[in-house]
């Protein structure tokens, strides 16, 4: 039988108390510096260019279905006449109105491709004139301006004062930077009020919703809509395949220019991110995915813009984030 003993027992351990000590304890492993997924995964996906054999697939694919339908659509509509010349009457009629729908759409595309290329051979136009120094051709981009936002009530007053002190510039760097002062900052401020609207959408969205994909959604959707809101407030307004091509152009600049690349400075430079990221991850995410659609946001402004930015700054992407945080938390 054993004997039981009373006290306290004493169990060997293979380091002592004096080695436990916070100078040997293993260092706590940093967490990983928020990177902007949902917006790195949009730029992938809106900026990747498709192989020539998938645009051969699809090209065929929408030819092969649309040669189909209207084959059905064509015996429907005779079948019907066969069998009922008033059936066949009103099918024909409904089809000749689908038919018109269709041709309305691909007219407003048309129309929407048309605004984007007038505004880029103004914005090109105003590069050559700074380049060259020319003032004939500064003059002729002014008013390839002022045709362009004639029928804008918004642009009156501008207009009116620019065609008032014009007279007066005879340099092409003065008159075009008089241009942009008079006609196109306004705009500016119309499109920085987009971007941190976009920018604090998906920020919020990125710290406060968990759900995966969710903000990959939310982020494709609002810079998508930020930039046709950019395009329509210069006067580029376009349909939904502008859009999408306007998107591409976009997201490959920026691909291009390397401006989606997240450095460990950018958190640090953002209202304090760098102690919030290291709280929260979520909302760390959530700062650095408003930092990068603010930079699409500037992308955008740049492509859409009818001339390059001469005597204005180009807005700052950590300013437009101070700002769109600022208004999420209701600061002034």
């Amino acid at each position: 039988m054993s004997k039981k003993t009373s006290g306290p027992v004493l169990i060997e351990l293979d380091q002592t108390p004096n080695d436990l000590t916070p100078a040997t304890a293993p260092p706590v492993p940093d967490m990983a510096a928020p990177q902007g997924q949902a917006m790195q995964a949009v730029v992938k996906l809106a900026a990747r260019k498709p192989s020539r054999l998938r645009r051969w697939f699809w090209s065929l694919l929408v030819s092969l279905v649309g040669f189909a339908l209207s084959v059905a659509a064509w015996d429907f509509v005779t079948g019907m006449i066969a069998r009922n010349p008033y059936l066949g009457s009103i099918a024909v009629g409904l089809t000749g109105l689908f038919i018109a729908v269709l041709l309305g759409l691909a007219g407003r595309e048309l129309m929407g491709f048309a605004r984007l290329r007038r505004l880029d051979r103004v914005h090109q136009g105003a590069q050559i004139a700074l380049a060259t120094e020319n003032l004939a051709a500064a003059r002729q981009v002014t008013e390839q301006l002022l045709a362009l936002y004639a029928a804008r009530a918004d642009t009156e007053w501008a207009r009116a004062n620019f065609v008032e002190r014009r007279a007066d510039v005879f340099d092409a760097d003065g008159l075009l930077g008089l241009a942009e002062a008079e006609l196109i900052v306004p705009l500016d401020a119309q499109a920085v009020k987009e971007i941190e609207a976009a920018s604090r959408q998906v920020a919020t969205v990125t710290a406060i919703v968990p759900l995966a994909l969710a903000d990959v959604f939310v982020a494709l959707t609002a810079n998508l809509r930020m930039i046709r809101r950019i395009s329509e407030v210069y006067g580029g307004r376009s349909g939904t395949l502008g859009n999408w091509r306007l998107t591409r152009t976009v997201f490959a600049h920026l691909v291009a220019t390397g401006a989606v690349a997240v450095g460990d400075d950018l958190i640090g430079s953002l209202a304090g991110g760098g102690v919030v990221a290291k709280i929260s991850r979520r909302f760390g995410e959530g700062v650095i995915n408003g930092a990068l659609t603010a930079r699409v946001g500037v992308a955008a402004m740049e492509v859409c813009r009818p001339m390059p930015f001469i005597a204005a700054k180009r807005p700052s992407v950590t300013g437009l984030v101070k700002r769109a945080l600022a208004g999420l938390f209701g600061r002034r």
